[in-house]
C-alpha cells in the first residue's frame, strides 16, 4: 500500500447522501489460500482464497467452507488474515481444531497465528494454508474518515467502503469487535448516512439492564402489568418507530428473551407486557457485541435463528493492533477534542514508535484514556498501571494519585477525569486478581452491582481471568 498522502478528510456524515466524492485507491491486498482435502464423504480437494477477510469452517451452510462431516461442529473454526498473518480460532467446537506438526502428534489450538504452508485438521479434513501472490488492482476508498470515524489504514478504509454500502440499505446489521474498538460510533455513522438519519435513533445497552427489566425496556408495559408498574411505558422498539434501534451488547441478552426479540424483528410488531393486542412498528435493527456469537451458538447460549436475523450484514471493526498505523492520527484527534493541541510535543517519534509496540487490549478506548492521562500528567511515557499482583486485598497499597503534582494549566474536568480513570484501572486490576477473575465474588467484595462491574472492566480494556 502506498504511503503517499491521502486526500482531505471525507465530508461530515451530516452531509446529504450523494454529495460525497467517489475517491478510490488501487492497492495490492495480501492473500492466502486454504486448500481443503479429505473432506469426509466428499473427497475432492477445494481451494478458497483468503484476502484480508474471514473464512469460516463448519457444517452449517452459511460457512465459507462447508464440511459434510458429523465430527465437525456447526461453526467449527475461523481463518482470518490480520497484518499478513493467518489467525486460526476454534469456535468452541466439540472435537477441536488441530495443528498438524509433521511426525509429531497434532496440537490442539484455540487461538493461534499460523505461518503459510501450515496444515490444520478439522474432523476428517485437512486444511492447508498457503501463501499466494497478492490480489492486483483491488479498490479501496482513499478518504481518511467516515464521519466521526477516522483511519488511513487499509482495514479501516475497507470498512468505510462497506459502511457506505450498507448505510443506504434497510437491512439489519450486526457489528462485531473487541471491547473499545468503537462499535457504537460505527452504528451512529450507519444511521447518519442512512435515509433514516432524521428519524429516532434509540440505544439499548442489553448488558447494563437488570434481567427482570429487559423485556419492559425493549417492548414496554401497561400499568399494573407487574409490581411497580404504576403507569404505561413505551418500550424502545416503539420509541424507535420509523427509525433505528441499536442493541448494544446483544450477546448479553438472556436466552429466554431471545425468542421474543426474534418475533418482534420478524413480525415488526410489539406487544407490551400486560397487553393483548400487538402494535405495528417500522424499525431497522443494528446490534453489536464483543462476544463471538458463533461460539455462543455452539454452546447453546445464543439462538441460531436470531443470529441470522440480526446478521443480514456483518461489520467487523478492526482492533487497534490491526491498525497501529492510525495511532498517531488518533492521538491528534483526541488532543484536538480535549482542547490540548499544545500537548502534541509530548508525542515524539520515539514515543509513537513505543506505542506501536503495545498490544492495546482496550483498543481505541485505552488509547484515548492514555492520551488523557498524558495530558494530565504531562508525560507520554507508556508505563503500565500498577500491577494488580502488588496488592493483596482490593485497595491495599494503591498509590496515592492525589499526591501527584497539580498542573493548573490543565482544565479541571480533564485533570479530574484522568485521576479517576487511573484509580479505577488500578483498583479493578487488584480486585480481579484478588477474586481470581470471579466477577460475582469481586462485585460482592467491592459492594457494587455485578453488571456495573462488567461495564467498568470492559471500559478499561481489562479481562477477567
Amino acid at each position: 500500500m502506498s504511503d503517499a498522502p491521502l486526500p482531505p478528510p471525507r465530508p461530515s456524515a451530516l452531509q446529504p447522501l450523494g454529495t460525497i466524492p467517489s475517491l478510490v485507491e488501487h492497492v495490492a491486498i495480501p492473500r492466502l489460500e486454504v486448500v481443503v482435502e479429505r473432506e469426509g464423504d466428499r473427497p475432492s480437494a477445494r481451494t478458497m482464497q483468503l484476502d484480508g477477510g474471514t473464512l469460516r469452517v463448519g457444517t452449517h451452510p452459511s460457512n465459507e467452507i462447508v464440511l459434510n462431516d458429523p465430527t465437525v461442529s456447526r461453526f467449527h473454526c475461523r481463518f482470518t488474515l490480520e497484518n499478513q498473518v493467518c489467525r486460526v480460532q476454534d469456535l468452541g467446537s466439540l472435537n477441536g481444531t488441530w495443528l498438524q506438526t509433521g511426525q509429531n502428534d497434532p496440537i490442539r489450538i484455540r487461538d493461534a497465528d499460523v505461518a503459510p504452508n501450515t496444515s490444520v485438521r478439522v474432523g476428517s479434513s485437512i486444511l492447508h494454508v498457503r501463501a499466494v501472490a497478492p490480489a492486483a488492482d483491488d479498490e479501496v476508498p482513499a478518504w481518511p474518515a467516515f464521519g466521526t470515524l477516522i483511519g488511513t489504514s487499509l482495514a479501516m478504509r475497507k470498512m468505510f467502503a462497506l459502511l457506505e454500502k450498507i448505510a443506504k440499505a434497510e437491512v439489519n446489521v450486526l457489528i462485531q469487535g473487541e471491547s473499545g474498538v468503537g462499535k457504537e460510533l460505527v452504528a451512529a455513522e450507519i444511521v447518519q448516512h442512512s435515509p433514516r438519519r432524521d428519524a429516532p435513533f434509540v440505544v439499548v445497552d442489553c448488558g447494563a439492564i437488570s434481567p427482570n427489566l429487559v423485556e419492559s425496556q425493549l417492548f414496554g408495559h401497561m400499568r399494573g402489568a407487574f409490581t411497580g408498574a404504576d403507569r404505561d411505558r413505551v418500550g424502545a422498539f416503539e420509541a424507535a418507530n420509523g427509525g433505528t434501534i441499536f442493541l448494544d451488547e446483544i450477546g448479553e441478552l438472556a436466552i429466554d428473551l431471545q425468542p421474543k426479540l426474534l418475533r418482534v424483528i420478524e413480525a415488526q410488531e410489539v406487544r407490551r407486557l400486560g397487553e393483548t393486542q400487538p402494535r405495528k412498528v417500522d424499525v431497522r435493527v443494528i446490534a453489536a457485541t464483543n462476544r463471538d456469537l458463533e461460539r455462543e451458538i455452539n454452546k447453546s447460549r445464543f439462538r441460531e435463528d436470531l443470529y441470522f436475523r440480526l446478521s443480514v450484514v456483518t461489520v467487523t471493526v478492526p482492533s487497534l493492533r490491526e491498525r497501529k498505523g492510525d495511532i498517531e492520527l488518533l492521538i491528534g484527534h483526541f488532543l484536538e477534542a480535549l482542547g490540548a493541541k499544545n500537548a502534541d510535543r509530548l508525542f515524539t517519534k520515539e514515543v509513537i514508535a513505543e506505542l506501536a509496540q503495545h498490544e492495546w487490549p482496550g483498543n481505541v478506548r485505552e488509547l484515548r484514556n492514555y492520551v488523557e492521562r498524558a495530558v494530565v500528567l504531562e508525560s507520554a511515557a507508556l508505563r503500565p498501571p500498577p500491577s494488580a499482583r502488588e496488592f493483596s486485598q482490593p485497595g491495599d497499597n494503591i498509590p496515592s494519585l492525589a499526591q501527584r503534582p497539580i498542573d493548573i494549566n490543565t482544565p479541571f474536568k480533564i485533570a479530574k477525569e484522568g485521576l479517576i480513570d487511573e484509580f479505577e484501572r488500578a483498583y479493578l486490576q487488584a480486585l480481579l486478581t484478588w477474586s481470581g477473575g470471579n466477577m460475582s465474588k469481586a462485585a460482592r467484595h467491592a459492594g457494587i452491582d455485578r453488571m456495573y462491574l462488567h461495564r467498568l472492566v470492559q471500559r478499561h480494556g481489562l479481562r477477567a481471568k
